[in-house]
This record gives structure tokens, sequence and C-alpha cells, in this order.
């Protein structure tokens, strides 16, 4: 590896990490001054997993996302389907944030159904392009299609339950 393909290697991981971690932090200035009491008050179906449980899943899941992004940045810029992955990615990326400002900071379940839905098919959609390009990058997407499709359900739930 050279010199020159180390750097842009670093600066590619430099970039999905940002990415991934302003996601991150855009999200949790929405949910977090939204738990109490807003968020603790609603009805929620058996299935609602713990509080705690959040965190750790979404701290390996955008890890997963950042190193999966990581691997198509890398390839060449004329690898075809290349701007189309990045493209699903950053879109469901930026769904991502939006989606707890939708739902957490408007208090409001069914606009985040209307995030959520189209959220997970880019994501499925993102796999099925990803795994065109790389198929280490497409497997670091299965978990985040699988907890987004098991999330989706949820605030479908909680939307007809707080109705």
């Amino acid at each position: 590896m050279t010199n020159k393909t180390w750097g842009r290697d670093l600066g590619f991981g430099v970039l999905a990490i940002g990415v991934v971690v302003a996601a991150s932090v855009i999200g949790q200035l929405a949910t977090f001054p939204n738990l109490v009491p807003w968020y603790a008050g609603l009805a929620k179906p058996s299935f609602n997993p713990p509080n705690w449980i959040f965190g750790p899943v979404w701290t390996a899941l955008y890890a997963l996302m950042a190193f999966s992004v990581w691997r198509i940045l890398r390839l060449p810029v004329a690898t075809p389907a290349r701007p189309l992955a990045l493209s699903l990615f950053f879109l469901q990326i930026a769904l991502n944030a939006a989606w707890s400002w939708m739902f957490f900071a408007a208090h409001n379940p069914l606009l985040g159904v209307s995030n959520i839905v189209p959220q997970f098919l880019i994501i499925v959609a993102a796999v099925f392009v990803f795994s065109r390009l790389d198929r280490i990058a497409a497997w670091c997407l299965i978990p985040l299609a699988a907890w987004v499709g098991f999330a989706s359900v949820l605030n479908v739930a909680i939307w007809r339950l707080n109705g």
C-alpha cells in the first residue's frame, strides 16, 4: 500500500466515521430530552425492548455502517453502481437522523412511521447494491436492516397504541 493509497483510505475513514457520528449526535439531540416524560408516558407493545438496549445496539450499528460505507468509498470512483450505493447510504443515514426529530422532538409516532418505512426500504436497497460491489460491506448492513425492520414494526405499534 502506497502512502497515497493509505492517505486516501484514511481520509475516507474520517469521512465515514464523521458522517455516522454526526447522524448519531443529531439524533441524540432530539431523543434524550424527550425520553422523559413524553416517551416514558407512551403506551408500548409487549415486545418493546428495555431502554438500556438501544444505546449498545445503535453503537454497534453505527460502527458497522461506518465500516461498510468506508469499504464502498475506497472503491475506484469509476466503479459501476458506486454512486448509487453511496447515494442510498447517505439517504438512509439522513433519514436515520431525521427520524429522531420526527418521532421524539415532534412527539409524533405517525411522522416517525412516515420516515422509518422508506428508511427501511432504502437500507434494503443499499444492501443489494452494496452486495454487487463488496459483500463484506453488504453483510455489515444486514444487522441495520434487521433492526430498522423491527423498529418499523415497533414504531407502527406505538403509533396505533397512542393514536
